[in-house]
């Protein structure tokens, strides 16, 4: 395993805002999105400080809090950034051990589908920021076009993978309003996908 990964920071003894239980959440660098209320710039930064760890090395991080995992049915969150840019690594980290927690990935789903056939069948929850499903404003919010979240979205559909996913649908000023959050809501609902407050 000689994969690497840059990191923005690993944050352990989580609770209750990155997954169930106590959580590390692993923030990776670099995403696809140029969002305009960025909660992670520094995952845009060149210049910002990365560590760059190995699997075997991240999991010897994660596996310090142990007992907090189990005892609170928490583990692994990973974050960023773009998790699922980093497939392979977390694949990685997951099969040095960290399967045995519960492990989310928060995403925004706009990678290539392969991405998240990767990881489907090792990750417990994938965790989806789909910002706002009308394209013209997912686009002037992140720059770019949600056609693969939208894919995404149906392959989970199509595999029958509701279970996994919980997806959020934030309101975001000057972007969107509660009725396009609302439109947002019922049609994934619908179709069984989880929608959580954001």
């Amino acid at each position: 395993m000689s994969n690497r990964a840059s990191l923005i920071g690993i944050r352990r003894l989580r609770l209750g805002t990155d997954g169930q239980g106590v959580t590390l959440l692993v923030g990776f660098w670099g995403c696809p999105l140029r969002c305009k209320y960025c909660l992670n710039p520094q995952c845009l930064n060149k210049s910002a400080k990365v560590v760059n760890l190995s699997p075997k090395e991240l999991y010897d991080v994660a596996k310090k809090d142990e007992f907090y995992y189990v005892a609170t049915k928490g583990g692994v969150t990973f974050g960023g950034g773009e998790p699922l840019l980093y497939g392979v690594f977390i694949k990685e980290v997951l099969l040095c051990g960290a399967n045995k927690w519960h492990t989310s990935v928060e995403t925004s789903f706009n990678v290539p589908t392969e991405n998240l056939i990767l990881l489907k069948d090792y990750v417990d929850e994938f965790i989806v920021d789909i910002k706002d499903m009308d394209y013209a404003i997912y686009k002037a919010y992140t720059g770019i076009n949600n056609s693969l979240v939208i894919k995404n979205l149906e392959y989970i559909c199509q595999e029958n993978l509701h279970s996994k996913l919980r997806v959020r649908i934030p309101l975001i000023p000057e972007y969107n309003d509660i009725n396009s959050v609302k439109k947002a809501r019922r049609c994934y609902m619908s179709s069984g996908l989880i929608i959580s407050n954001s």
